[in-house]
């Protein structure tokens, strides 16, 4: 992360994302597969990391092997032209504009197993004295009575936490160095650093 400055002299945080090349691996259509998409390829492998599948995959496409793919549904409407996207095509950080209001999907950062004051916000006792020992972070009763007579499934309690995948909607693009396959976007977004996301348009 990062922050600049807007025309009001505003420090505005942003993140900073590596857009692009990204290739056209395959495309899908209503007639072969049942519905319309383009699968785009991030990110160089290498060869004797990549299946023999994966391989023939990519030199179909007339590329390299690639670290990630991802599916896009719809992925023609979003481009303003006529012609038909085609495997081996590349695009880049330039499909997108300053303003853009986009979605971010990535996988958040592992935190472990967490308790219930980390993991869901709990409180605590937050009184250490009359006789309460040790409570602070405690999660309290988890129970009914004899009936139920049991623990409701999805009971907030302490466990493995982060590591999911996340969407983070609504954020905007506030730069875009297309000679760099950079774009600036306002806010966090899920992940660690150097992690892969999907940018929604």
């Amino acid at each position: 992360m990062t922050s600049i400055f807007d025309e009001a002299g505003n420090n505005i945080a942003c993140t900073v994302v590596e857009a692009g090349p990204c290739v056209v691996t395959q495309v899908k259509t209503e007639e072969s597969d049942g519905y319309n998409s383009v699968q785009l390829g991030y990110g160089e492998a290498k060869e004797k990391n990549t299946s023999k599948a994966l391989q023939g995959h990519f030199k179909k496409a007339g590329t390299t092997p690639k670290r990630q793919v991802v599916e896009f549904r719809d992925f023609a409407e979003y481009l303003d032209r006529e012609e038909e996207v085609k495997p081996g095509e590349i695009f880049s950080a330039d499909l997108f504009e300053e303003g853009d209001i986009i979605n971010v999907v990535g996988t958040s950062k592992g935190k472990g197993f967490q308790g219930v004051v980390k993991r869901h916000g709990f409180r605590g006792v937050n009184d250490a004295t009359h006789g309460q020992h040790n409570r602070q972070r405690a999660p309290g009763s988890i129970g009914a009575a004899s009936y139920p007579a049991k623990v409701f499934k999805g009971m907030r309690m302490a466990g493995r936490t982060g590591g999911k995948r996340v969407k983070t909607k609504n954020l905007r693009v506030l730069r875009v160095i297309p000679e760099k396959n950079l774009i600036l976007i306002q806010g966090a977004i899920p992940g660690h650093k150097g992690g892969f996301i999907i940018l929604e348009k």
